[in-house]
């Protein structure tokens, strides 16, 4: 089961866009660009993946994915936020309309992220949505 799993995330990076982030120090690192779909069927796993909502408090307050955090993209600077204490994790992002997320996903991806995944706007989400904080 775990191998299908890698498969499936292998298979999903190849399918999907992949962003390369050049940095100062020479090196490059991406963030991917996956569909609502992709992210809805990670989203399902038991991996210890956060879903990042990049919106403002009151537009993450007015409806968002269940179980997502809200760090806002003006907030995400150029230290690692306590919020995601670890590089490796599984990072799903996702803002208003996909600006922002995009923004978002390559500041991480900056600061040394492995595994961040931007797949665009809650404008598009056709899943479940909860209001409040």
């Amino acid at each position: 089961m775990k191998r299908f799993a890698v498969l499936l995330t292998a298979l999903a990076v190849l399918l999907s866009g992949c962003v390369f982030v050049p940095d100062g120090d020479g090196m490059e690192r991406s963030f991917t660009i996956i569909s609502q779909e992709e992210a809805k069927e990670m989203m399902k796993r038991d991996d210890g993946h956060v879903v990042l909502d990049v919106r403002r408090p009151d537009e993450f307050e007015s409806g968002h994915i269940p179980g997502a955090i809200c760090l806002p993209n003006e907030d995400i600077g150029t230290e690692p936020p306590e919020e995601l204490p670890d590089l490796d994790q599984i990072i799903l992002i996702y803002c208003r309309s996909g600006n922002r997320s995009k923004q978002a996903a390559r500041k991480l991806a900056e600061m040394g992220y492995t595994k961040v995944f931007e797949f665009g706007g809650i404008i598009d989400w056709t899943g479940e949505i909860v209001t409040g904080s």
